[in-house]
Order: C-alpha cells, then sequence, then structure tokens
C-alpha cells in the first residue's frame, strides 16, 4: 500500500473517531446538569481527536499535491 492510501485510511479512521467523540460531547451536553464534572475530560478528548484529524488532513494535502 502506497503512502497515499496509508494516510488516507488514517483519514478515514480519524473522521470517524472525531464523529463518535462529537456525539459523546453532544450527548453529554443534552444530559447537563448530570455528569458535569465530566465536560472537561470529553471535551479535551474531543479537541485532540479533531486536532489529529486536522494534522492528517494537511498531511494527506500536502502529500497529494507533490504528486
Amino acid at each position: 500500500m502506497s503512502d497515499l492510501e496509508e494516510l488516507q485510511k488514517k483519514v478515514r479512521k480519524l473522521q470517524s473517531r472525531a464523529g463518535n467523540a462529537k456525539m459523546e460531547l453532544h450527548d453529554l451536553a443534552e444530559d447537563l446538569p448530570v455528569n458535569w464534572t465530566e465536560i472537561k475530560a470529553v471535551a479535551e478528548k474531543t479537541f485532540g481527536v479533531f486536532a489529529e484529524l486536522e494534522a492528517a488532513k494537511r498531511e494527506f494535502g500536502a502529500l497529494e499535491n507533490s504528486r
């Protein structure tokens, strides 16, 4: 498998993780004030996944444009 295909696969997996993290944060927000103490941990997890996704997308774009 080429580097481009590997990176594309990584982006797809991260998109799935990001979607799940977004829904977890959304569900937590809907249930407030229940479990309000989890806001920071869930938000940090969501932030981390989206930051990783953004970096992978930039890397994929750069690699794709270099071809």
